[in-house]
């Protein structure tokens, strides 16, 4: 009966990533088939919630890396991420302790502000943006 348990769970554990493509169940759905060969082999409940735990635990160390570095490989930036790193051009004087300034970058507006220790960059000043806060661009004075 344990055996059927095993393959189910398997079954379950395949379905649940098929749907969510998410590689959350995938290394306990290895684990299950792996339990479920073990009890069909003959090997009692103990040793097969063993090999359950320890096959997931070595696919989930051991494959989980390699996997996330290829499916992440389509992962597009939003708009707003692919603006890290760009330059931008101060068109109102950006004063982070008053919370005014504001950049033009690919032709946009955004507000922003800067972790420089005064807080403050001069309009015409050309930035280049670390990060973003909220709505907020995070800029820092472009070095020559």
């Amino acid at each position: 009966m344990q055996t059927v348990c095993w393959l189910v769970l398997f079954v379950v554990l395949l379905i649940i990533e098929i749907v969510t493509m998410g590689l959350t169940t995938i290394w306990f759905a290895g684990g299950a088939l792996a339990a479920f060969l073990a009890g069909v082999i003959g090997f009692g409940i103990t040793v097969q919630v063993v090999v359950f735990l320890a096959v997931s635990v070595i696919l989930l160390v051991v494959t989980r890396p390699i996997a996330v570095k290829y499916f992440n490989q389509e992962r597009q930036k939003t708009n707003a991420e692919g603006l890290i790193g760009h330059t931008a051009l101060v068109i109102e004087d950006i004063n982070t302790l008053k919370a005014a300034g504001r950049v033009e970058v690919n032709g946009q507006e955004w507000s922003a502000k800067t972790d420089e220790p005064d807080g403050k960059i001069r309009k015409d000043t050309v930035v280049v943006i670390e990060g973003i806060q909220g709505v907020k661009l995070i800029v820092r004075e472009k070095e020559d």
